[in-house]
């Protein structure tokens, strides 16, 4: 007969209601990196992705009578079901990543009587709370709910940590954590396909257009060669840009997580001309900087959000100001003539993510976290208001 082996080590219970956009790996890493804690993942809807699991709890299905179940505690943020869920995983405490996701399950949470850890990332902190009239209010109401509930809230750069305190947050509980990145074996050099890699949505906040520009204005004479890796709202206006200004690019789509790494190794910098939204959104950290630098590719990034914290100019990559296309194109081609230079910044630039984005280093530092919000104990500010629906 077999014996199933028992884990006496403590859940985490990791919320995201979306489970899981193929953009948010950094979520799946950093839970998987755990050695602690055993991560038992529960989310409201499933995500087809190549990041998500069957192993995953996963609380409505499909159907249109679950769907309208769901709206409904996206609504109230109170489910019967998710909190049977959550109680049946025994948790130690739930860790919900983004503000907004914290305030729907700190309901939960508190019923069962178990503490909250939310992780702020960008989006959560800048855009959804700068959103005109009701819905931007309502976002700013549900992250107070959410600092007020949790036991500890982590921002994953300084920029984000203001963000946080100057929407409300008790500065005691706001700690800068970063999620880290996992670091592969140190291989020979990847020979070098392409000149210059974006990884990212195709949205205003990754100042993809201005690469377009900055990549027409290096040269016709260097003509580097461009790969893009993402997808989204601006993806057609790119395209048509690129042809019109005679920019060498080629368009790979949505990649999973090991071919993104192939591109990047193959190529010669990573470019993340992040620029802050009409919308306020802005980067939090920057997580293709780090799995970039990982892979001894240095970056040319622009002095915008958390991306400081990600690259130091001169040091592990070059920055330049939000807008700025010309001196964008400017480090592009000192990168592209000094191959001296761009060797070093990427050494340098993996040594830094060894140093202090190991993702092995940073997840055992958040078990620390976790310990710590387990002694405060604080689960709620007020009293849980039990669901009355699934």
């Amino acid at each position: 007969m077999e014996v199933v082996a028992v884990s006496d080590r403590p859940t985490v219970a990791i919320w995201k209601s979306m489970l899981l956009p193929g953009s948010e790996t950094f979520v799946r890493n950093q839970a998987d990196a755990l050695i602690g804690y055993d991560p038992a993942f529960l989310g409201a809807v499933k995500v087809q992705s190549a990041v998500a699991a069957d192993t995953d709890t996963i609380a409505y299905s499909s159907l249109p009578r679950d769907q309208v179940r769901f709206r409904l505690f996206r609504l109230t943020g109170r489910s019967r079901r998710v909190t049977n869920l959550l109680a049946a995983m025994k948790p130690a405490l739930v860790h919900a990543h983004f503000g907004p996701e914290g305030w729907l399950i700190s309901g939960a949470a508190a019923s069962i009587g178990v503490p909250l850890v939310v992780t702020l990332h960008g989006h959560d902190v800048t855009a959804a709370p700068s959103t005109p009239g009701l819905r931007g209010a309502r976002a700013r109401w549900q992250l107070r709910q959410a600092f007020d509930r949790a036991a500890v809230v982590i921002a994953v750069s300084d920029f984000i940590r203001q963000r946080a305190i100057d929407l409300g947050a008790d500065p005691q509980k706001v700690l800068v954590h970063y999620i880290g990145v996992p670091i592969p074996p140190k291989q020979p050099p990847t020979p070098k396909e392409w000149d210059v890699v974006f990884v990212g949505r195709f949205t205003e906040k990754k100042g993809i257009e201005d690469l377009i520009e900055a990549l027409a204005m290096v040269g016709t004479a260097r003509r580097p060669r461009c790969v893009f890796i993402g997808a989204g709202p601006l993806d057609q206006q790119v395209r048509d840009r690129a042809v019109r200004l005679g920019v060498d690019a080629t368009f790979a789509g949505m990649q999973p997580p090991d071919a993104v790494k192939r591109y990047m190794a193959a190529s010669k910098m990573l470019a993340a001309p992040s620029r802050t939204a009409p919308n306020g959104d802005s980067e939090g950290l920057g997580m293709t900087l780090l799995e970039s630098a990982a892979l001894s590719v240095p970056s040319v990034a622009t002095r915008h959000g958390g991306i400081p914290d990600a690259v130091v100019h001169g040091e592990t990559g070059l920055l330049s100001d939000e807008g700025d296309v010309a001196a964008l194109a400017g480090n592009i081609r000192r990168l592209l003539d000094d191959d001296a230079l761009r060797v070093r910044l990427g050494d340098q630039a993996r040594q830094r993510v060894e140093l202090r984005f190991d993702i092995t280093k940073q997840s055992a530092a958040l078990e620390d976290i976790y310990d710590m919000a387990a002694r405060r104990s604080h689960v709620s500010t007020g009293p849980a208001r039990e669901a009355t629906w699934d």
